[in-house]
């Protein structure tokens, strides 16, 4: 027999042995993150999490710390597939240490409109470049025996009205841009597909035929097809669908109704078994089938699975899991109503709950250990990171960026380097073993989105003090210690994780780094800087990753404050003044500004009251953000407490977000109280960003008061609950005049800026492109202060930059990651060249943007646009942006001096471009060298230009040097859409090449003819 037919026939057996309601019962999750368990296959549960920018793990705990990478638009801005793969098997990981299998990752949803406020989620707004870095991820993550998903399948570009819009696009617009990412992904061999909660022309996402074609018939995905959590609101056209796994558990519009369904006929039985086969693939691919999961402490050998699937990436290699609960320790929590809809493919049953329910930590884990097939044994290729563990630190080390290779194919075959069930590199491997609860020590917390670190007292808070000025001594810089040199990075121990790990995170902020526009300030000669001025909120609290479910709690969080200082020591004098307010909500409750009232450790203390008032529970925390307190039995109210410290006397604002009857008490003396009912169904609102009532409070610098929040639990109101405090602002006016005297009197100024919360999260869509607050005229000040002023842009996605023009540089870091400052450092003073180019067009102003219409009319979202979103909409309405789409400038210059194309292409068949290129400037650099093309004219509507390849390369001052460009077959074809099939239209085509979709000098024309 085969081994197609061997596992063919062992899924079989193993479906023959369960009754139709115990295949219907695994078709819905256990728990919020956990698949069922059925101990007669030796099927274990699986355990799915959020991961773009990080592994969560299944529950909301501020003590469960996460690595956290830069958000996936910085991901984006790599154009550099190798550091994406590994930094997705840095993701894997992550999720091993955690115990998860599979990693909700990555997001494949465009940039269609700059004013999307998941932006920071999603890659890019090309679909040839996001299909690229999505497979390369995938590929990262999968080549450690977990899983990646690909999401949110099609069409969930924005937020509003996500629940229930139904967008109208085109058949040829979806497989030509809005499909091919996903495709891509497939190709890749993605294991798992996320539907999501909107429709597309009539049909919610969970019961859409675009689940079986093309997704599974065409392109042969034989992965499992998962609602977003609570999409499933329908129950036989979704099982009739491709939709194979509905979360969250345990209840779903499945169960006893599909199994009537089934047994009446108006489902077919066929249609569950493939749902069950499919989950047992996958359970395969991550090794939890086959036998109980290895006791805590224990070190699964590694092997293939039982079941490989032809063609996919097979093995789960040496994994890490923990003992599942059994079903009778589980309790269900308060749940959610997800919106409904009035499409004729929606039930009008009503919406399952959706428990948030506390996960219990399993005990400590092994540590895997690298057996004698690691890639790192003898003659085995090294990987830079590998490197950094053993060569010493000079004291300017090369440019970090790794070198990008050709373009890797998209193929399901075992092509990574490392290969199918490759364990871990060393910097990969889990990177500490987990506490448990008891061995936790009180830390420092944050909230998701901000910058207070954990492994550090966070930087007083604007306005905290009498001066705005807050620093002006050439002080060891506070913070985590960072190391000197991201390529080499011994010279400190990291606080948790190997230094591995931790150089990739620092190489991927400087690689990812647009710099948008130099007039020679960059990079800063530290050797010339006597005072260096460092401006803005965001320079102590910057934004390290975008708000909502992508959210994680980081280890430890380098600020711009903290790199710039570790990177300078003590022979510059920094001095950083915060300027005016960025109107950034009041955060949580951090343990600088408050203690436990019983402990009188720094945090706050929670408490679940029965409605009586009785105590039933009652721990420490460290913060005031609690989106998951523990499921006691007969709670009625969640409480939380602290002793607030105030450091400035004035007008304090108070918070408490949620849902219900909720309260604020000062001293036992009532300032807010009142009934707050639920406005939306949409999760990442009810259970992640609930909004928070505020109310000011007179507190005097000194003076503790004790602080009382209440909520009452009620059905549909979700668990999270938020105490939020902020001292008061400080005068605008004053504080711009302090900012503008410390970069008048500074040999160069850093101003940093950014967005808020109020401005990127999941859950809404953002309503302009402006900074907030008095950050531009911040920014016009302090650049009129001082032309050497550079402004470092902290920001998911697209902002207005009304003063770029004047500004000494500007330089874009995204959303950065728990190591931003330390490679933001790098950039700033020439340690590495800033490797990002853009992933999305810039307007100058909202009013240029094409493409702006995010919510629907009714429930109707038209993307009338069609194929000309981004770079394409610029082109076609020949408009001028701000930064078009690919730029980015380095260190160095360089020519473009010739372009080679084949004399003739055959439709249907790959081709290559060569284009000629020199480092025209003084120092080594790295150049993404972009091709795009036109195609011939006739009646056939194209975009102006699309991208059809890239490359990067690599050149020393004053070299020349040849890129070798793969443009794929995929490149030239076009949905025909009365034939309902892929047609490649001959003629003359134009090539373009050049290092944006703006700045093309090179272009020839090659013919393409018909295939024979």
């Amino acid at each position: 027999m085969t081994e197609t037919t061997d596992a063919e026939a062992e899924r079989e057996r193993l479906l023959g042995k369960l009754t139709l309601p115990e295949k219907v019962r695994l078709l819905t999750g256990a728990t919020t993150w956990r698949t069922r368990a059925e101990p007669a296959l030796g099927l274990r549960e699986m355990v799915l999490s959020d991961g773009p920018a990080g592994v969560r793990g299944q529950s909301w705990d501020e003590r469960d710390r996460s690595l956290l990478l830069p958000s996936a638009s910085a991901l984006g801005a790599l154009w550099d597939e190798e550091l994406v793969e590994r930094l997705g098997g840095l993701l894997a990981a992550e999720a091993r240490r955690k115990g998860v299998d599979v990693v909700l990752a990555p997001t494949l949803n465009l940039h269609r409109t700059p004013l999307g406020g998941r932006h920071f989620e999603c890659f890019s707004e090309d679909p040839e470049l996001t299909g690229r870095t999505g497979a390369a991820l995938v590929r990262g993550i999968q080549a450690h025996g977990v899983a990646a998903t690909a999401k949110h399948y099609v069409a969930n570009d924005s937020e509003t009205d996500r629940l229930t819009v139904d967008v109208r696009v085109s058949e040829r617009v979806l497989r030509e841009v809005y499909l091919a990412p996903f495709e891509a992904a497939v190709q890749a061999g993605v294991r798992v597909v996320m539907a999501g909660y909107n429709g597309v022309n009539g049909s919610t996402m969970t019961a859409s035929p675009l689940l079986t074609d093309p997704l599974k018939r065409e392109w042969g995905f034989d992965g499992v097809v998962v609602s977003d959590w609570g999409a499933l609101r329908t129950g036989d056209p979704a099982a009739r669908a491709g939709l194979d796994l509905a979360m969250p558990g345990p209840e779903s519009a499945w169960g006893e109704a599909l199994v009537r369904a089934v047994e009446t006929g108006r489902v077919p039985r066929s249609a569950v078994d493939d749902k069950v086969r499919r989950l047992l693939t996958l359970a395969d691919a991550c090794g939890a089938l086959g036998g109980p999961p290895p006791a805590p402490g224990a070190v699964p050998r590694p092997g293939p699975g039982l079941l490989p699937a032809p063609g996919a990436v097979p093995g789960p290699g040496p994994r890490l899991t923990s003992a599942p609960e059994s079903s009778s320790q589980r309790e269900p929590g308060p749940g959610f109503v997800p919106g409904t809809s009035s499409s004729p493919e929606r039930d009008p049953a009503p919406a399952p709950s959706w428990p948030r329910e506390a996960v219990p930590g399993s005990g400590p884990e092994a540590v895997l250990s690298r057996g004698p097939e690691s890639p790192s044994g003898p003659g085995a290729p090294s990987q830079p990171e590998l490197e950094l563990l053993s060569a010493p630190a000079p004291s300017w080390p090369r440019e970090p960026v790794p070198g990008s290779g050709p373009e890797m194919p998209l193929s399901r075959g075992p092509e990574s380097p490392s290969g199918p069930e490759a364990p871990l590199p060393p910097e990969l491997e889990p990177l500490s073993a987990p506490e448990s609860s008891s061995q936790r020590e009180p830390v420092s917390g944050f909230a998701p989105g901000a910058s207070s670190s954990p492994e550090r007292d966070p930087a007083p808070a604007p306005g905290a003090g009498p001066e705005t000025v807050l620093s002006h001594e050439p002080e060891s810089p506070s913070g985590p210690e960072v190391p000197s040199a991201p390529e080499h990075p011994t010279a400190a121990a990291p606080v948790a994780g190997r230094p591995g790990a931790l150089a990739l995170l620092r190489t991927a902020v400087a690689a990812s780094a647009v710099l948008l526009h130099n007039r020679g300030v960059l990079p800063l000669d530290p050797e010339r800087l006597r005072t260096l001025a460092v401006i803005g909120a965001h320079a102590a609290l910057p934004r390290t990753q975008g708000g909502g479910s992508a959210g994680v709690f980081p280890e430890r969080v380098v600020t711009p404050l903290d790199g710039i200082r570790a990177a300078l020591g003590d022979g510059v004098r920094v001095v950083h003044a915060a300027g005016p307010s960025n109107d950034a909500p009041p955060p949580p409750l951090t343990p600088d500004l408050c203690t436990d009232p019983v402990t009188g450790d720094p945090g706050v203390r929670l408490r679940l009251l029965d409605a009586a008032g009785r105590e039933l529970h009652s721990e420490h925390r460290i913060g005031g953000r609690q989106l998951e307190p523990p499921l006691v039995p007969g709670a009625h109210t969640v409480e939380i407490g602290a002793l607030l410290l105030p450091g400035i006397s004035g007008r304090w604002t108070l918070g408490i977000g949620g849902f219900g009857r909720m309260s604020i008490a000062v001293d036992e003396h009532g300032v807010l109280a009142g009934e707050f009912a639920k406005e939306t169904d949409d999760p990442a609102v009810v259970h992640v960003n609930p909004p928070v009532h505020r109310v000011p409070v007179s507190l005097t610098a000194g003076r503790p008061v004790r602080v009382v929040a209440r909520r009452e639990l009620a059905p549909g109101t979700g668990r999270a609950t938020v105490v939020t405090a902020a001292p008061p602002r400080p005068d605008a006016a004053a504080a711009l005049a302090d900012a503008t005297r410390a970069a008048r009197e500074a040999d160069a100024a850093i101003a940093v800026v950014g967005t808020t919360e109020h401005g990127e999260s999941e859950g809404y869509d953002r309503t302009d492109l402006g900074l907030g607050g008095h950050q531009d005229a911040l920014v016009r000040a302090v650049t009129e202060a001082n032309p050497r002023t550079v402004v470092v842009v902290n920001s998911g996605g697209p902002v207005e930059l009304p003063w770029r023009a004047r500004a000494g540089a500007v330089l874009l870091t995204w959303f950065p990651g728990q190591e931003g400052g330390a490679g933001l450092a790098d950039v700033l003073f020439g340690r590495a060249e800033p490797g990002g180019r853009l992933p999305t067009t810039w307007a100058a102003a909202l009013a240029d943007a094409p493409v702006t219409r995010t919510g629907p009319t009714g429930r109707r979202l038209d993307y009338g646009e069609g194929l000309h979103i981004g770079y394409r909409a610029w082109a076609r309405h020949h408009r001028e942006p701000a930064y078009w789409f690919g730029h980015g400038l380095g260190y160095t210059t360089w020519s473009y001096d010739g372009l080679s194309v084949p004399d003739a292409i055959v439709a249907g068949e790959p081709f290559t471009v060569r284009v000629e290129v020199r480092n025209t400037g003084p120092r080594p650099g790295r150049e993404v060298v972009q091709v795009y093309l036109a195609g011939p004219p006739g009646p056939l509507e194209r975009p102006e230009r699309w991208l059809a390849g890239y490359t990067a390369v690599r050149a020393e001052a004053g070299e020349r040097t040849t890129a070798v460009v793969r443009i794929p077959a995929r490149a030239l074809r076009h949905w025909a859409q009365d034939e309902h099939a892929w047609r490649t239209q001959p003629g003359p085509y134009r090539v373009l090449a050049g290092r944006s979709a703006g700045a093309l000098p090179l272009t020839a024309t090659a013919l393409v003819r018909a295939s024979d």
